[in-house]
């Protein structure tokens, strides 16, 4: 039970700083709409967003949290705190004077991440502005994803799921203090808005060293020192910074070659926010109900579990996301014109954010898979396969990004996003099933079709209503009538897919109850 509690909680406040995510991009998309501003801004946070996946979430973290956790577990509470101080202590140096440097230079890093940006000095100069400002996000964030396994590995996991609701509560009073003092579309904005930034990074950092301190593990600065235990941590480092980083240059590529449309790189955003949403909920959803410890099965010996738990894992991850993406392809206009349009959000904003959220969405399951089959590897201690297709899957991204922008413009960014998503869950999925690491049973060969075809109905049927209601969503129309419009086709869709669904035998509320009793007597 505590496993699920202590899920549940994650889901809860995860749930709340998407919604909170929403409000904020909603007021984004009013004062800024997609012009040269909202571009600035979207470039000055993912900078340190990037390197915050370099340092914090990505590869240090994962190295550093099961060695805190085998010192806690096999030498005491003292020992791990020496090593969580140095570590820590390790990763400020670090940070520091990579920002140092980066202040410095950041002219020249805000033209090698966005170079379209240089035929208009104005945006220029404001993106290296607000991405100063914002920068010093990277070193406090960096340090909370430290604390943050502290935390998680004495079982404590409020404080970490919540802090990120911080920064969403602050740039969400930013924006509404920019709207009260009439800055739509202004530089002051997006200034106010990149201090914000910084500011939630120090909250952040100030509420979860207090939870670490209240846990006994009140970590303070010590000098730097090159021991056996730091050299091990950059040993299995190393790794993840690779895996890490082609991820990230996947995103890095896709803004560098948006930044040469204008307002690219603003539709590009406000539609991965949108199919984000469901992305991140079905994620944790699968980690809730479904998704399973391969790695204890494994050292268990229970080969015939670990396939059991890949299938019910994929067979509830479709059922989710495949409807998800269908509904996102059948109806975007409506979703972006009732979410953004407003203020300085134009109409013509709407018809280029709706393109890319189509493509988007043809992607959306392919996401989900590969966060289905990536655990089959690293339970194995193989990271160097899912390493390569990722490498290959960048390499089709940027040549497939570069030939279909010539032709789609920002749209062929984002399609040839999911398409080479789509290759590296297949090279994955094909990868299992060849080493015979994942074999496919009955049930997920009879449900799959039946998903896909529940869903590709509720499609047709939203797709319908949204050609028959398409001219109320107009801005001489009501808010309040738009919006229930809205309502009315998620509801209308969701009510034909899961009734389709329950018919054909794909899905029943059984189904849940016994994933989740199965859960409750592992953890029991």
């Amino acid at each position: 039970m505590s496993l699920l509690k202590s899920a549940a909680t994650v889901s809860g406040f995860t749930l709340l700083s998407r919604v909170l995510g929403f409000v904020r991009d909603i007021l984004l998309a009013a004062l800024l709409g997609a012009g040269a501003v909202a571009e600035a801004f979207a470039v000055a946070f993912r900078f340190p967003n990037l390197f915050r996946r370099f340092f914090g979430e990505g590869a240090f973290n994962a190295a550093f949290v099961p060695l805190f956790a085998r010192r806690l577990q096999g030498e005491g509470r003292e020992p791990a705190r020496r090593f969580a101080e140095q570590a820590f202590s390790w990763l400020a140096v670090v940070l520091i004077g990579f920002s140092a440097v980066a202040m410095i230079a950041m002219p020249l890093f805000v033209w090698l991440i966005a170079p379209g940006f240089a035929a208009e000095p104005q945006k220029f100069d404001l993106t290296v502005v607000l991405t100063r400002l914002a920068f010093p996000y990277l070193l406090c964030m960096s340090l909370v994803a430290l604390l943050s396994g502290v935390l998680n590995s004495l079982n404590r996991f409020a404080m970490a799921a919540a802090a990120p609701v911080a920064l969403n509560v602050i740039l969400i009073a930013v924006l509404l203090f920019a709207q009260g003092k009439g800055w739509q579309g202004r530089a002051e904005t997006g200034i106010a808005l990149a201090i914000g930034v910084m500011a939630a990074g120090f909250v952040q950092l100030f509420l979860l060293w207090t939870a670490a301190a209240k846990a006994g593990f009140a970590l303070k600065p010590r000098r730097p020192v090159v021991n056996d235990d730091m050299k091990r941590l950059l040993t299995l480092g190393v790794p993840g910074v690779i895996a890490g980083g082609i991820t990230q240059l996947n995103l890095l590529i896709s803004g560098i070659i948006a930044s040469f449309q204008e307002q690219a790189v603003a539709w590009l955003y406000y539609a991965d926010r949108v199919y984000q949403f469901p992305l991140g909920l079905i994620g944790v959803a699968i980690g809730v109900v479904l998704l399973p410890d391969i790695a204890r099965r494994l050292r268990a010996g229970d080969h015939d579990g670990v396939h059991d738990s890949q299938n019910r894992a994929l067979e509830f991850a479709m059922l989710l996301t495949v409807p998800a993406a269908f509904a996102l392809m059948a109806m975007p206009q409506p979703v972006i014109e009732v979410m953004f349009e407003r203020g300085q959000f134009t109409p013509a904003d709407t018809r280029a954010t709706a393109q890319a959220l189509i493509a988007f969405a043809a992607g959306l399951p392919a996401f989900v898979l590969i966060k289905v089959f990536s655990p089959g590897f690293f339970a194995r201690e193989d990271t160097k396969t899912p390493m390569i297709f990722a490498a290959v899957s960048v390499g089709l991204n940027i040549a497939g990004a570069l030939a279909l922008f010539a032709v789609m413009g920002h749209v062929g960014i984002a399609l040839a996003t999911s398409i080479a998503s789509w290759v590296n869950a297949l090279l994955l999925g094909v990868t299992l099933s060849k080493r015979g690491a994942w074999i496919t049973d009955r049930r997920l060969k009879r449900n799959l079709p039946r998903i896909l075809l529940a869903a590709l109905a509720m499609g047709v049927v939203v797709w319908g209503l949204n050609h028959w209601l398409g001219p109320f969503f107009q801005p001489e129309i009501p808010f309040w009538l738009r919006f229930a419009l809205l309502l009315v086709m998620i509801t209308a869709g969701m009510i034909v897919y899961f009734g389709l669904a329950w018919l054909l035998g794909a899905f029943s509320p059984r189904m849940l109850k016994q994933a989740l009793r199965a859960r409750r007597e592992e953890n029991a």
